[in-house]
């Protein structure tokens, strides 16, 4: 028998009496002193959330972040309306994804910046300092971003949605929950960038229809009106300083009240 195997045996017998060394040890413990779903307490007698879970609820929220991103800022509506814009210049994927998410993104970030400004100073910043726990923290971060959405979303989608939860109403924006305020707000940005999409694609669609009547008045069948039709849209787009005109467009469109 090789030394190996030899020692084989003796590291059993060396953990198994770790194990029972321990076990007196783990008994004695409590299963609710975990650290880290330890609960701490507070000066004022409640009891506050250890650093340990708190560390996990933050690496849980910066998961679905990106789906927060979606659902609850100007995203949405942004990337919808370039996408449209592509389609309507018929460009097929020029300009790619990569830049449209980009520029989506950096859009978004410039609309929501004030938004993100008050939640830093009236949630991070007194969270930072130790003036604020991080229930009260998050509960002040959603009523800003709520306070968001409900200036951007119509009555009509908050109504729609209530009526599926079964509430009758609601007294004020500050009334409704996030539960009816996030799928309105989605509703409502969706509406919105369709609109908006339809009346950047009218003047591409008449330049369509012009080029098309005109070739098959000079009997080209066979030549696609999309090649013909393609440089005079992009002459026009260029022409108009188009992505100019869309990005003020859909950045302003954020500051009006609906």
């Amino acid at each position: 028998m090789s030394a190996p195997r030899r020692l084989k045996p003796l590291l059993v017998l060396a953990a198994a009496a770790a194990v029972l060394i321990a076990a007196p040890a783990l008994a004695q413990q409590s299963p609710f002193d975990i650290p880290v779903l330890k609960l701490d307490g507070a000066p004022g007698g409640g009891q506050s959330l250890s650093l340990s879970l708190q560390a996990l609820i933050l690496m849980t929220v910066l998961t679905v972040l990106p789906s927060l991103l979606l659902v609850t800022t100007s995203f949405t509506r942004i990337i919808i309306t370039l996408s449209i814009l592509r389609q309507a210049l018929g460009t097929q994927q020029t300009p790619p994804n990569q830049v449209l998410v980009g520029l989506a993104l950096f859009m978004t970030l410039f609309v929501m910046t004030p938004t993100f400004r008050e939640i830093n100073d009236t949630a991070f910043t007194p969270y930072s300092q130790g003036r604020m726990s991080v229930e009260d923290a998050g509960m002040r971060a959603a009523d800003v971003m709520k306070s968001f959405m409900m200036r951007q979303t119509r009555q009509s989608d908050i109504l729609a949605i209530a009526e599926l939860r079964g509430d009758a109403g609601y007294a004020g924006p500050e009334a409704v929950p996030l539960t009816v305020a996030v799928p309105a707000f989605i509703m409502s940005e969706l509406r919105t960038a369709f609109t908006i999409g339809f009346l950047l694609f009218l003047p591409f669609l008449v330049i369509d229809l012009v080029v098309a009547s005109v070739l098959m008045s000079l009997g080209m069948m066979m030549l696609s009106p999309m090649i013909v039709s393609l440089p005079f849209k992009l002459l026009l787009f260029v022409v108009v300083n188009g992505w100019a005109l869309t990005v003020t467009s859909l950045v302003e469109s954020f500051t009006r009240l609906n």
